[in-house]
């Protein structure tokens, strides 16, 4: 048990892992983790060409868990990883596409620090204030968002009662004026 904890993404572990001698040929790793018993350590460390992460249906308790060294990450993909929040994001400073659908993400001030983010899937996580697409305003390269299967698509906040004119493409486009797909529909068609 204690040798496994301290192999868990060691070198060793990558290589087989990955199949791969040189780690720094590794430009993109899928796998499977649960952060609850291990921690992934700064395996990032180990893979500076990694530009590709793919970790859907993990369990993490944190994007912390990811650690500190991969600044060099272009796509993420946390899809059904049961991620409540982003802090930690920011060490991932150079992501352009980030693939976080299905979670529990409500607070997106974090993803304001990225500046290179083009792409952000957001669908069915638990958005329930509007003023929280001013967050992503601040990223002034992204053009693509997906936030259908989130509260403020209905409303524009949860204390609000559903309003019969209320158009969250409308409103998204006002706190996002750069954005050029919503949904995966042109923004400007509110």
């Amino acid at each position: 048990g204690e040798l496994l904890l301290d192999e868990y993404l060691s070198p060793r572990k990558l290589k087989a892992l990955t199949g791969v001698d040189d780690l720094q040929q590794v430009k993109a790793l899928e796998m499977r983790v649960d952060t609850r018993e291990n921690s992934l350590g700064n395996f990032g460390a180990y893979l500076p060409n990694l530009r590709e992460l793919k970790l859907n249906n993990s369990l993490l308790v944190t994007v912390r868990d990811l650690g500190t060294t991969l600044s060099h990450l272009r796509v993420l993909w946390m899809a059904r990883c049961g991620l409540s929040d982003l802090d930690g994001i920011s060490s991932c400073g150079s992501l352009k596409e980030l693939y976080i659908a299905y979670n529990n993400i409500s607070d997106l001030s974090q993803l304001s620090l990225l500046d290179h983010l083009e792409v952000l899937d957001l669908e069915g996580n638990d958005i329930g204030d509007i003023n929280q697409m001013q967050y992503l305003g601040l990223c002034c390269k992204l053009r693509s968002l997906t936030v259908e299967g989130n509260l403020i698509c209905l409303k524009p906040n949860a204390e609000s009662a559903e309003e019969p004119n209320y158009n969250y493409r409308a409103e998204v486009k006002k706190l996002i004026p750069h954005l050029e797909y919503l949904d995966e529909i042109p923004a400007s068609q509110t």
